[in-house]
């Protein structure tokens, strides 16, 4: 602050020398940057980051675990807490006047006071996950809320060091990864608290509390005598500027959420402290994966911020690693941003096999952590979660899970026995997941994903699976087909390996159960492979019956 203090006063009172207030701003311009690009051969342009490659150790991952975690989990309300409190008469609002008060008198700041993770142990989550099938983990590194989970340099005061849980999250969960020889990621989602918190700059506009602002608009000087005494609020809630278009409204505008469409511009100092926060995180922890919750780079298309970020990401791994092993993952992209980073589908899967990796990230329940789903028994089964991936798969595509962790660090016995049982399906057939690709097709059967509409949110939109649905994946010279359940008198029949069949000419020498390795007995006929699968012990594993073609 003082070089660019000094900077922009000489340019002030100098303005007839050659020190001029354009070079001065210039200079400025470029000091604001603070954390340097790492150096090698990417630029900050789509076309330089279109010359990056998917790196082997995802393709062959297929499937990673997420702790989508931190202070919203505290009221085990659901997701978007921080922003729906602020919505006079949702249910979340209702559930914080009763937890706590009134927003006026405690905001999310104060949310965030009350979480201390007090029960939180990230290496056995983390081994949990391993043991489940899991071959990355990523950790949450700040939400919607603006809150970093890490020693950050840049939100020096608002950070999980200094306030709630007191302790380096991000720090923990990267080092709970290594020990278990897990790649880890961060997920980022900071970059839209500017125009998401706007509705804390709100009041009700009936009852008892009509006309009392929210906290959104405190300033430092009102912390005084508070538990929060010399911090800024608007360090957190980055609410001192008008409010965009349609501001009141509820439903938070999807163009909106690409700076378009009325939003109040985000200015240039919030921009660059969010580039800053970013690559003070990418420098700390190391992380091979960076997953960002937008469409595609951090506020594009008005800044070049996240292009600088991919940039220095990608230089980085291959100096540090001789190779480029990082990912980064972005939603709604175009043909050419596919080739600059991996597409991710929100809650939603392909419909078709696509021409470069891809991958989905979903749930078992909300993401953030909802006691009301535990109550109704609302999670996916492990059921769900193996046919959705053994789907993504075929499609050439990962799946990251988020399980929901309470706001205390733990997952209830419900999520543990979810994770239980996808574990006891990776055990007996992961060798038909993992460092596969697509084959000619992806597969057969009624059930196929509905369109993606937008970014995701086609998942359960389509048939359900039934044992008609096969699912196809290779590895050197090996098939595998997956029925999407039991066939009625224990016959597979695979219509796509008949023997006049396009996609497999070749004779078939051996058809292989691939949880014991047995051979089975198989017969190809006009109408498709006939495959006798073994006697059927239990219904606990048949929801995805996994065989070998050679």
């Amino acid at each position: 602050m003082k070089r660019r203090t000094l900077i922009k006063s000489m340019a002030a009172t100098l303005p007839s020398l050659w020190f001029s207030r354009t070079l001065a701003n210039n200079i400025f311009e470029d000091l604001y940057f603070g954390e340097a690009i790492a150096k090698g051969p990417f630029n900050p342009t789509w076309e330089s980051l279109q010359h990056y490659k998917t790196p082997e150790w995802f393709r062959d991952a297929k499937f990673g675990m997420w702790a989508h975690w931190g202070p919203q989990c505290q009221p085990e309300a659901g997701d978007w807490y921080a922003r729906n409190m602020y919505e006079e008469g949702s249910w979340q609002y209702k559930v914080h006047l009763q937890k706590y008060g009134h927003p006026s008198t405690f905001g999310f700041k104060d949310v965030i006071n009350e979480w201390k993770a007090q029960n939180w142990h990230p290496e056995e989550l983390v081994s949990l996950y391993k043991n489940a099938g899991a071959k990355y983990f990523m950790a949450m590194a700040n939400h919607h809320d603006n809150f970093d989970l890490y020693d950050s340099k840049y939100q020096s005061h608002w950070n999980a060091t200094k306030i709630g849980p007191k302790k380096d999250l991000i720090g923990d969960w990267a080092k709970a990864a290594k020990n278990n020889g897990l790649p880890f990621g961060v997920s980022v989602h900071a970059s839209h608290a500017w125009r998401w918190y706007e509705v804390a700059q709100r009041a009700d506009k009936t009852g008892k509390y009509a006309g009392i602002p929210y906290d959104g608009k405190l300033t430092k000087a009102a912390g005084k005598g508070k538990w929060w005494q010399g911090l800024d609020p608007q360090d957190l809630y980055a609410q001192n500027h008008p409010l965009s278009k349609n501001s009141e409204d509820n439903n938070f505008d999807v163009g909106q959420w690409d700076w378009g469409n009325g939003v109040y511009p985000p200015s240039k100092a919030h921009i660059e402290k969010f580039y800053n926060r970013i690559i003070d995180l990418i420098n700390k922890y190391d992380p091979e994966l960076v997953y960002f919750d937008d469409d595609q780079l951090p506020f594009w298309p008005v800044s070049d911020a996240g292009l600088r970020i991919a940039t220095h990401l990608y230089n980085k791994s291959i100096k540090e690693h001789g190779e480029l092993r990082a990912v980064i993952n972005g939603k709604k992209l175009n043909e050419d941003q596919r080739k600059a980073m991996v597409w991710d589908i929100e809650r939603g899967q392909a419909n078709e096999i696509q021409p470069l990796p891809w991958q989905t990230d979903t749930c078992i329940g909300g993401w953030h952590y909802d006691r009301g789903i535990y109550d109704r028994n609302e999670y996916k089964t492990a059921k769900t979660v193996i046919q959705t991936l053994v789907d993504i798969v075929s499609k050439n595509g990962n799946l990251m899970l988020n399980i929901p962790v309470r706001g205390d660090g733990t997952i209830d016995e419900k999520e543990r026995k979810v994770v239980a049982d996808i574990g006891s399906w990776m055990k007996a057939n992961s060798e038909s997941i993992y460092s596969t690709r697509p084959w000619k097709i992806f597969g057969e059967g009624p059930a196929q994903e509905e369109k993606l509409s937008q970014q995701g949110f086609n998942e359960g939109k389509g048939k359900p699976f039934t044992h008609e649905d096969i699912r196809f994946a290779t590895k050197g010279d090996v098939l595998y087909a997956t029925a999407m359940g039991w066939p009625p008198a224990g016959k597979m029949v695979i219509k796509s390996l008949a023997a006049n069949s396009s996609h497999h000419p070749k004779e078939i020498q051996k058809v292989e159960w691939v949880p014991t390795g047995q051979s089975l007995t198989f017969e190809r006929t006009g109408e498709g492979l006939v495959v006798t699968l073994p006697e059927k012990n239990s219904d606990e594993l048949t929801y995805a019956n996994v065989i070998k073609v050679l």
